[in-house]
C-alpha cells in the first residue's frame, strides 16, 4: 500500500520522484523501488524521516512498535505523521513518537490503480494546511472520507479495507462455477469481471437501493429467483455479516496488541 501511494502521487504529478524517500531494511526492495519509481531510498528510518514533510508509516502491525521506538525524538513539530497500519491507534503513535500531529488512515487495495477509498481521522492539532495536505495525498489513491471519531477506523477496516477480499472471493467462486458449467477459464473470467463491473456502475448511476435493483432483475419463477433462493438458503447474508464482524474484532484486537507494546529500557 505504501508503494500504491507513491504510484498515485507520481502519476498525478503531485510530487517529483526526488522528493520521496523510502526506507526499507531490504536492499533488494530498495533497488526495486529506486529502479521502478526513481525515488530516493534508505535503510535508515531516522535518516529518511529527517528529510520528509510527511512521514508515512506503512509497516506490518507487529513491526510498528520497533519503528516508533526508532523514530522517537527524530521528528520536527511541523511534520505530519500518516499511519496506514491496521489497528494502530492515534494515541499510541502520538505517545510513542512524542509527536502531536498524526493522521490514521484505512485505505484499500484498489488504491493501487487510483480507485480506492480511504477513511481517515487525525489529532486535533492538525493545521488547515496539513489537513489539505492529507486530503491531497489520499485523493491520489481515489476517494477519501474524513471521520471525527477514531472508532470508525476499525469499522472501515472491516468494510472497505478488507472489503475487496470478499469481492475477490465471490469473483473466484463465480468463475469456478462458470468453468464447471463448461466455459473456458478465460471466458469465465471475462464474463464474471464485466458483470460485476457493470453491475456496480449501474448501481452507482441509478442511485437506487440494492434491494430495488435486485427486484428489477428478479422475475417470479425465473432463473434469478431460483438462484437467490439457493443463496438465501445458504445464509449468504449471515456469512458476510459474520465475516465483516470478525474483521472488525480483529482490527480492534490488533490495536490492543499494539497498545500493550512497550519499548525496551
Amino acid at each position: 500500500m505504501g508503494e500504491a501511494m507513491i504510484q498515485g502521487l507520481l502519476s498525478k504529478k503531485l510530487l517529483s520522484p526526488e522528493s520521496i524517500t523510502v526506507a526499507d531494511p531490504r536492499e533488494e526492495r530498495q533497488r526495486e523501488l529506486q529502479q521502478k519509481h526513481h525515488v530516493r531510498v534508505s535503510a535508515d528510518n531516522r535518516q529518511a524521516a529527517k528529510v520528509g514533510k510527511t512521514i508515512v508509516l506503512a509497516v506490518k502491525p507487529q513491526d510498528l512498535g520497533s519503528v516508533l521506538s526508532e523514530l522517537k525524538g527524530t521528528l520536527r513539530p511541523e511534520q505530519m505523521v500518516m499511519s496506514i497500519v491496521a489497528g494502530a491507534r492515534i494515541n499510541l503513535i502520538s505517545q510513542q513518537l512524542g509527536h502531536g500531529t498524526v493522521v490514521r488512515v484505512m485505505p484499500n487495495t484498489p488504491a493501487q490503480i487510483g480507485e480506492g477509498i480511504s477513511v481517515w481521522t487525525s489529532t486535533p492539532s492538525m493545521s488547515q494546511e496539513q489537513i489539505d495536505q492529507a486530503r491531497t495525498i489520499l485523493r491520489a489513491l481515489g476517494k477519501e472520507v474524513y471521520v471525527k471519531e477514531e472508532k470508525f477506523l476499525d469499522m472501515a477496516t472491516a468494510v472497505s479495507g478488507t472489503g475487496p477480499t470478499y469481492v475477490f472471493l465471490v469473483m473466484e467462486a463465480m468463475i469456478d462455477a462458470a468453468v464447471h458449467l463448461g466455459f473456458p477459464r478465460h471466458t469465465a473470467y471475462e464474463l464474471v469481471t464485466e458483470t460485476i463491473k457493470g453491475s456496480i456502475m449501474f448501481a452507482m448511476k441509478s442511485g437506487n437501493h440494492p434491494a430495488e435493483l435486485r427486484n428489477m432483475v428478479t422475475s417470479p419463477g425465473g432463473t434469478s429467483a431460483e438462484a437467490l433462493y439457493q443463496l438465501e438458503k445458504g445464509s449468504l447474508r449471515t456469512v458476510l455479516s459474520k465475516a465483516i464482524w470478525a474483521a472488525y474484532e480483529r482490527s480492534r484486537s490488533l490495536g490492543e496488541e499494539n497498545e500493550n507494546w512497550h519499548p525496551r529500557e
